[in-house]
């Protein structure tokens, strides 16, 4: 009887599942972000599989069955296009990137002196250029997925006269749709505190116009928006607050925070999206280590108090944030900024901001641990306070196409 050989029928076994596009399909769709990139160099024919947007969304799906899983922080430093990395998955590898000047690289445009983050949504970067010139008040905006370091650059807004572009933000949502949107807050011949909605896609690679001229309070901050349950949102100083539902393509305002009626005088210190939940954090007066972290109900009906908060613990580890006034026999003041909430179904947290290092403070038991320790740059020093919310990105790593 003859005899068979182990080794050629693995061989014909290996052939056989390298040979069926389905079966190596559903063996990448298992593997992380990264290393899936390296495997694009293995042959045309993965290259081509990898490359492929029905793929991106699979592995998608079967990732992130829940919630979009986050990777990092970025921070950025007092120069725009650079930044500190601050790794949130239990690795310490090296940051995806430090700067994006690898965009003006690319592009090769002597008048950019750099590229801005204006924010992030699951994945993606919205980015502005910076220009060497004082006189030129013309930007460029890109959309780029750090992961692939690959962008787009957006087209200009086809608009006759001069207008004022108060504010551009980003809606994707991978769990719903392959393709991205651009949301951009323009002004509006109607009123003085009139705007436009324009909206770019990436399906169709252009802008149009979206529904009528609307009025919004006169401090709304249209330039630092939230995408928060297929919804665009900003907020205003005074507590005013207003979102653009994508889906339905309309304007609405939103429920007030409870509390102070003073709206003149509050002062908001975290606005921000993670895990599927839209949070806000008042912090009354900067003599206080007591607040609460409120929390928009998925119906977008009401704000609860979804955490309370109380830092004493890490005041008495860290006597370095207390700060006193020029007369000592005055109060002090607590020197941290919160910079990002994390949450999911496993952990909830505060990131924050002591003179020179970056605090993980658990919301549910109380405690708290060092992550990193931060380098100052240029001339900044340790015991200053160099980010603040509107300085922080979100890091998720995404096959996403631009």
């Amino acid at each position: 009887m003859p005899t068979t050989n182990p080794h050629n029928n693995a061989s014909a076994a290996a052939e056989t599942v390298g040979g069926n596009d389905d079966i190596v399909t559903e063996i990448l769709i298992r593997v992380p972000v990264k290393p899936l990139l390296r495997f694009k160099c293995v042959s045309k024919r993965w290259l081509s599989l990898i490359s492929d947007s029905h793929f991106s969304r699979r592995h998608h799906h079967h990732h992130h069955r829940h919630r979009t899983s986050l990777s990092g922080i970025f921070l950025r430093r007092s120069t725009p296009s650079h930044f500190q990395f601050v790794s949130l998955d239990g690795t310490h590898s090296s940051p995806p990137f430090t700067s994006l000047d690898f965009i003006a690289h690319k592009i090769k445009d002597p008048s950019l002196s750099g590229v801005k983050i204006l924010q992030s949504c699951n994945g993606l970067l919205l980015c502005r250029s910076l220009n060497k010139s004082l006189t030129d008040q013309t930007h460029h905006y890109y959309v780029c997925n750090p992961t692939t370091k690959r962008f787009s650059t957006l087209p200009r807004l086809s608009i006759e006269g001069p207008i004022i572009i108060f504010g551009l933000s980003l809606a994707f949502d991978p769990s719903n749709s392959p393709n991205y949107q651009v949301v951009c807050v323009r002004s509006s011949a109607v009123s003085l505190y009139s705007y436009q909605i324009e909206i770019y896609s990436s399906e169709t690679r252009a802008w149009r116009p979206c529904g009528p001229p609307f009025v919004a309070p006169f401090d709304m901050v249209f330039d630092s928006a939230v995408f928060w349950n297929e919804a665009v949102h900003w907020l205003s100083p005074s507590g005013s607050a207003l979102c653009f539902d994508v889906d339905k393509e309309v304007v609405r305002t939103m429920p007030s925070l409870p509390g102070s009626d003073a709206w003149g005088k509050r002062r908001f210190r975290y606005f921000g999206e993670s895990g599927g939940h839209l949070h806000l954090i008042e912090v009354c007066g900067c003599r206080t280590t007591q607040f609460k972290v409120f929390e928009m109900a998925s119906d977008c009906s009401r704000w609860f108090v979804k955490y309370e908060v109380d830092l004493g613990s890490i005041v008495v580890a860290f006597p370095e944030i207390v700060r006193e006034f020029l007369d000592p026999r005055d109060s002090c003041y607590y020197a941290f900024v919160i910079v990002f909430v994390v949450t999911n179904e496993e952990e909830a947290e505060l990131l924050l901001h002591l003179p020179g290092k970056i605090i993980s403070y658990n919301l549910r038991d109380k405690s708290f641990k060092k992550l990193c320790e931060l380098t100052p740059y240029h001339n900044e020093t340790r015991s200053s306070l160099q980010f603040g919310w509107l300085d922080a990105y979100q890091y998720i790593e995404t096959l996403a196409f631009v």
